[in-house]
């Protein structure tokens, strides 16, 4: 007979094994992503090329966060820290500026957004709500 526990261990092996396929596709991506970045900043020119490559430093930002993430993961014994989740979120909204600044209330929104991402991880990492 199969119990719980056994299929807890089992569900956790599934996890870990495509959390170790995602890490590696996202280093697959990174390495992309740098590729990327050396051709914009070998490309002179253009000012658009200015904004391609912050919105190229920001992606590979991201795919790092995420990477770190998974590490981390496996470092603190099988637990996602919320506060990454919350890094992840406010780098993506500074993305999300570089590439949609046209509209200012939009702007404004995404700001305002930034502004709840650091007060919750402000409050994540205060002493009340900190579990070591």
């Amino acid at each position: 007979m199969i119990t719980g526990t056994q299929i807890a261990t089992v569900l956790q092996w599934i996890l870990n094994i495509g959390l170790l396929v995602l890490g590696l596709i996202l280093i697959v991506f990174l390495g992309k992503e740098t590729v990327y970045l050396a051709r914009v900043l070998l490309h002179t020119g253009e000012q658009s090329s200015s904004y391609s490559l912050v919105e190229g430093i920001v992606i590979y930002f991201l795919y790092f966060e995420f990477i770190a993430l998974i590490v981390k993961y496996f470092q603190s014994g099988y637990h996602f820290p919320l506060r990454y989740f919350v890094y992840i979120g406010i780098t993506a909204i500074i993305r999300l500026i570089i590439v949609d600044h046209k509209n200012p209330m939009d702007t404004l929104c995404y700001s305002a957004a930034i502004l709840i991402l650091v007060i919750a991880l402000w409050l994540a990492n205060s002493n009340r709500l900190k579990r070591e």
